[in-house]
């Protein structure tokens, strides 16, 4: 067991291309080192999770806002203790919802009950090449994305013109000088050149060890701990974009139902997915920014745990119009959920 956890976290806007990245980190990590994950989405029902790929993962799953507001500020920080003082994995990978603003990150890894056990690596920042442009200016969550990370990572080139993605390129040099990008598809990178997937573990390394020891904090003294950081005047808590959460059930039989939903959602729907049941085969509904598609997953049908259901992200205006596209078909309507109004 390592004395370190090395921490890298993956950032973009939502439907990027963050899980398709971590799967490929995840394909290539050494077994014989441990590996945890910590998934966060921002609806209350969480797909990403589902869609991570590898036998016997250690994952933590954290929805229901973002994990650098003060919405689940307590939730992630207690997920943290306890990996720093059960779990000790090796690498741990965070895959933040694509609304959040990860500015804080670096400070939260460094609170005192953690006792410097996490050393933050790097922070990979993936872009969608054909909707960049649009979101940008739209969505302020982006820039702190950009602003914070290191890494870029312009993905799904082949749907995006090269004007487009020079333009992208100048935006994120208006924050960095000398940016580091990967013009890709699928988060295709050689992830060599940041991850060490020998197999040789953190504490085998001469002087990767921790600094000093706190003693185990009781429930009660953890949850004083947090009180009092929630309190702190500097705390993250005003989100950088107001967006809602709304679930809904699809009962009927016709595939057909979902494709005129997914056409007549409003322009300002930014996000759906979900997983669909059609003659026992588990189908994924991908919508990201007005693109959507239905395509196979190709994961067990036994590890969806919300068949048919989707959830859908937008701004509180969008909420009629995603309810008006549902209308036509057969959809129950599971409840709304706006983490920042908390």
């Amino acid at each position: 067991m390592s004395d370190i956890t090395q921490v890298y976290l993956i950032t973009g806007f939502l439907g990027a291309g963050k899980t398709t990245f971590l799967n490929r980190i995840i394909d290539r990590f050494p077994r014989s080192k441990k590996l945890t994950l910590l998934v966060n989405e921002f609806g209350e029902i969480g797909v990403d999770g589902t869609l991570v790929e590898g036998e016997d993962i250690d994952m933590l799953e954290i929805s229901k806002g973002s994990i650098f507001c003060v919405c689940v500020k307590t939730d992630f920080i207690k997920g943290l203790y306890q990996l720093s003082t059960t779990v000790k994995p090796d690498v741990l990978l965070i895959e933040s919802t694509g609304v959040a603003n990860p500015s804080d990150l670096k400070k939260d890894l460094k609170l005192p009950i953690f006792s410097d056990r996490f050393h933050f690596k790097e922070q990979f920042c993936i872009i969608d090449a054909p909707h960049f442009m649009g979101a940008y200016d739209v969505y302020a969550s982006l820039e702190k994305q950009i602003a914070s990370s290191t890494v870029f990572i312009i993905n799904k080139i082949d749907k995006a013109s090269p004007d487009s993605i020079a333009a992208t390129k100048e935006i994120v040099r208006k924050f960095h000088p000398q940016p580091l990008f990967f013009e890709t598809t699928y988060a295709d990178i050689p992830l060599d050149d940041f991850f060490d997937f020998s197999l040789e573990t953190a504490a085998e390394i001469p002087g990767a060890s921790s600094g000093g020891k706190m003693g185990v904090l009781s429930a009660g003294e953890l949850d004083q701990f947090l009180d009092d950081l929630l309190e702190s005047p500097d705390l993250e808590i005003t989100p950088p974009d107001l967006l809602m959460s709304v679930a809904y059930q699809w009962t009927g039989k016709n595939p057909e139902q979902i494709k005129a939903m997914a056409k007549a959602l409003p322009d300002s729907v930014v996000r759906a997915k979900g997983f669909i049941e059609q003659e026992g085969k588990m189908l994924l509904f991908n919508f990201v920014l007005g693109d959507w598609s239905i395509e196979d997953p190709r994961i067990p049908g036994e590890r969806v745990q919300h068949k048919n259901v989707i959830v859908f992200i937008g701004p509180p205006a969008s909420m009629d119009g995603i309810e008006a596209a549902t209308q036509s078909g057969s959809w129950i309507h599971l409840g709304a959920h706006q983490p920042f109004s908390q």
